[in-house]
């Protein structure tokens, strides 16, 4: 039987700019769910060793955690993991996708804003030393939700958060709804489209490069340099990408998983997948869907 995920009704009304819930709790109910066109950030405090889904990304969270969300089909979820915690802080704040609309996004001061948001379609989290550095100003905001300054306020620590190095892409790109990575390069874009849509056939390099019309060593050249991946990395994973949306919506077994999602052998799948994720397809599958809190 196939598991659903549910899409969370929030309570941001159309004339609120953000909307933040600030609550103690000692355990994680919450099923895996998505927002329609609502970024959400999400700080935990308290909660090691608690479970993060995200999309195809399932780890073990820290003291601290916090996560920034823009992909509207992004499925994602806090997990208790059968353990047992005591005064877990968790603040989520909430806010339209439209808060911050494309052209000013677009303007050189907000750059940093507009690539975090990009890479957030497939989840981002930030590393202990700047949650430490924030979280203050994160639990002020669920004193001050009235008034323009508390919005300035919000963008303010939006932007501080964009400046930071160390933010990590937790889910795959193809498990996700967007078509293709988004690149500053016509040329990368379209090759990543022409994969994407021929991920599940045997295509090889030759057949890319002549798509954007380049050698077979230009373009491995020039897909190294621009998104620092080799082309037989950059095909796996949305390859993977593929694969671990099959096995979280789908009965498919893996050896069909495997083929549908163009690789060769199981032996090379399983290779793959393990260095990729630290775990079998069929660990992925099982520890994905072993807390039943879907509906």
């Amino acid at each position: 039987m196939k598991n659903v995920i549910f899409g969370e009704i929030t309570p941001l009304s159309d004339k609120d700019c953000f909307t933040v819930f600030s609550r103690l709790k000692n355990v994680f109910t919450y099923p895996i769910h998505t927002h329609d066109n609502i970024y959400e950030l999400n700080f935990i405090e308290n909660a090691k060793g608690a479970r993060r889904i995200v999309g195809d990304s399932v780890e073990e969270i820290g003291y601290y955690e916090l996560v920034l969300i823009t992909g509207s089909h992004l499925g994602h979820s806090w997990l208790g993991n059968k353990k047992k915690f005591k005064d877990i802080k968790e603040v989520t704040i909430q806010f339209h996708s439209n808060l911050l609309d494309h052209t000013l996004l677009g303007r050189n001061q907000f750059k940093s804003l507009g690539d975090m948001f990009e890479k957030a379609k497939c989840g981002i989290t930030f590393p202990e030393e700047t949650i430490v550095k924030f979280k203050d100003r994160i639990v002020s905001l669920s004193k001050e939700t009235n008034g323009a300054h508390s919005v300035l306020n919000f963008i303010g620590l939006l932007y501080d958060l964009s400046l930071c190095d160390d933010m990590r892409v937790l889910s795959s790109k193809s498990f996700s709804d967007d078509d293709a990575e988004s690149y500053d390069s016509r040329r990368i874009n379209k090759a990543y489209h022409f994969m994407l849509e021929n991920f599940d056939k045997q295509i090889k390099l030759a057949n890319v490069a002549k798509e954007v019309n380049m050698s077979e060593t230009a373009f491995s050249r020039f897909i190294k340099k621009r998104t620092g991946k080799n082309y037989v990395d950059a095909l796996n994973d949305i390859r993977l990408g593929h694969a671990t949306r099959m096995l979280i919506e789908t009965t498919h077994s893996i050896i069909e998983i495997c083929y549908l999602c163009g690789f060769n052998n199981l032996s090379n799948f399983n290779r793959i997948f393990k260095k990729k994720k630290n775990c079998t397809p069929r660990e992925f599958r099982d520890n994905y869907w072993k807390t039943h809190i879907i509906i």
